[in-house]
């Protein structure tokens, strides 16, 4: 199987739309990712591809030297391969390239995978929005990794180390 990381198009926002809504309780209505690809000067959308078929995505916003991750899902049958730690590496390389020195995302609170995969990639949990996600009042926990690039990742995820 052949993994291929690469900027998402309009024609990936219905599949891309799809993984949100199995991935997440709050998604993004399809027109908001539309804007994103196609009007959004800020987003940097990314999709993972395996085997021509669209597992996963990534949403990024640069803003000045810092990259937000907005949004990060890959399809329930692919998870637990790597694919998102993938997707985050190639995001904020590129971001970096573009002169992002730092970046933050929020997650829930009991996203415990998710909060474990950013911990190791370096993000710190550096507060809270109490009752952010209004369809249960979850809170979301804010996290930065001060300090890009992530080259000692990359080269991780080019020898299988992180998998």
């Amino acid at each position: 199987m052949s993994l291929v990381i690469r900027r998402m198009t309009v024609e990936d926002v219905p599949v891309a739309h799809a993984i949100d809504v199995s991935s997440f309780t709050l998604p993004w209505p399809e027109r908001s990712i539309r804007f994103e690809v196609t009007d959004n000067p800020a987003a940097r959308c990314w999709v993972a591809e395996l085997d021509g078929r669209v597992v996963g995505i990534l949403v990024l916003w640069l803003i000045v030297d810092e990259a937000h991750i907005a949004s990060l899902a890959t399809h329930a049958e692919f998870r637990h391969q790597g694919i998102a730690k993938q997707l985050l590496v190639t995001a904020l390389d590129n971001a970096y390239k573009e002169g992002a020195q730092a970046a933050l995302l929020e997650v829930r609170a009991g996203n415990e995978i998710a909060r474990r995969m950013y911990q190791k990639f370096g993000f710190e949990e550096v507060g809270l929005r109490e009752r952010y996600y209004k369809d249960n009042n979850e809170d979301a926990v804010l996290m930065t990794l001060k300090s890009l690039p992530l080259t000692a990742f990359s080269h991780s995820l080019d020898h299988g180390e992180m998998g």
